[in-house]
């Protein structure tokens, strides 16, 4: 909080009667000013203290406009403005020490302006200066959006004031600003910021800051590895931090969804507040112990190519959003369906075989030419995963 003070006095000195001391009198006008800052339908107080004295007479102002009013030792309300009834009132018991602040209920972005605060008193008066800001900074998310073959990154918050300063980063190169829309809406704003993702590669950062409550949130999206698995396979989907600054250490949430071109459909979520999971896929498990390591990865059992796709882990606090995401293909494991997919690679390259690993860790020759062979030791074997693995991903 900013204080700025501007105090002039005017002193009657009048010698005591105790030798060397002297007591003060006074006949002054003070002015000083205070910036004090406020959140949207929270409270706040507006500092306002003067020299105790009798006949004690307070009024607080904005504008014209009467906010509150108290002499003759009571509440004196009757030109009170209505926007204040209800909402404003003075620590009655703090009065006769020289306390005339004004206790300021459910603020409002009208709220904002210049409050002036007039004390008199049988030994003087004074007169404060009050500058009331308030700002809102309600939670912004990060949202990963799939549409047709586009990928796209939205930074949106829905309620903040003042306007924010966004910025974006790809692997922690500052780029230029996202595609912002404003929503039409009276105060506070509601803003969306849009990248396009151009590398699968890359990680994006969106970072939200709200100025006047100084307040930082961030976004941060990764994509993973892609996984290659075989029919009835098992697959674990990665769901950690990549940053050791982005460790949860408040509630927070996780949820783990599939994603498909315009929608999403969630798996399962974790509640840190409760230390619950809830899981809608049966085939989904979670190691329990993993939580402390705030690893929320998940085991996906018994694939099936229909479990083909993009699978999102989403974790968010009040100040981050972590998004990661991992593709996985699900392949059936037969000799004619790696062929399918090795032809191309084939012809492409010229290959006539594939040198892979076996089971066992000893080498094999995979044959295309003329069909899918795969020897391990000189005897004909099916394909294994490892090499599946190898033929599916590249």
């Amino acid at each position: 909080m900013k204080a700025q003070a501007v105090v002039s006095f005017f002193f009657i000195l009048t010698p005591s009667l105790c030798g060397s001391q002297a007591s003060f009198s006074y006949a002054s006008s003070t002015r000083s000013e205070q910036i004090v800052i406020g959140r949207l339908d929270e409270d706040v107080i507006l500092p306002c203290l003067f020299e105790s004295g009798l006949n004690v007479v307070i009024h607080w102002k904005n504008q014209d406009n009467y906010v509150y009013s108290y002499y003759k030792d009571s509440d004196q309300l009757e030109k009170q403005n209505l926007r204040y009834v209800n909402r404003t009132s003075l620590f009655h018991g703090e009065i006769h020490k020289g306390n005339a602040s004004l206790s300021f209920q459910r603020l409002s972005l009208q709220d904002e302006g210049i409050y002036i605060c007039y004390v008199g008193t049988s030994s003087g008066k004074i007169t404060n200066k009050v500058v009331l800001k308030v700002g809102v900074f309600a939670t912004p998310v990060m949202k990963y959006e799939k549409k047709n073959t586009n990928s796209f990154l939205i930074c949106s918050v829905l309620s903040v004031y003042p306007h924010p300063i966004i910025t974006w980063e790809v692997d922690n190169a500052p780029i230029s600003e996202g595609s912002e829309e404003e929503i039409e809406s009276l105060d506070p704003f509601h803003i969306n910021s849009r990248v396009k993702i151009t590398g699968s590669n890359s990680s994006y950062q969106c970072d939200i800051e709200n100025t006047l409550l100084k307040q930082t949130w961030t976004g941060r999206w990764t994509m993973k590895d892609g996984l290659c698995k075989t029919h009835s396979e098992n697959v674990l989907l990665s769901c950690e931090p990549a940053n050791s600054s982005f460790l949860p250490s408040q509630d927070f949430t996780v949820t783990w969804s599939r994603v498909e071109s315009g929608t999403s459909s969630v798996l399962a979520y974790f509640l840190n507040s409760s230390q619950k999971t809830v899981i809608n896929e049966p085939r989904l498990s979670r190691n329990k112990l993993l939580i402390n390591q705030h690893d929320f990865s998940l085991t996906l059992k018994d694939l099936s190519p229909s479990d083909s796709g993009e699978y999102l882990c989403n974790i968010s606090s009040s100040r981050y959003t972590l998004l990661t995401v991992q593709t996985l293909h699900v392949v059936v494991g037969t000799g004619e369906e790696v062929a399918t997919r090795l032809s191309p690679l084939r012809l492409v390259l010229g290959l006539t075989s594939l040198w892979v690993s076996c089971a066992g860790g000893q080498e094999g020759e995979l044959e295309v030419e003329g069909g899918v062979n795969w020897n391990c030791k000189n005897k004909l074997d099916p394909v294994p995963s490892q090499g599946l693995q190898s033929a599916c991903c590249g």
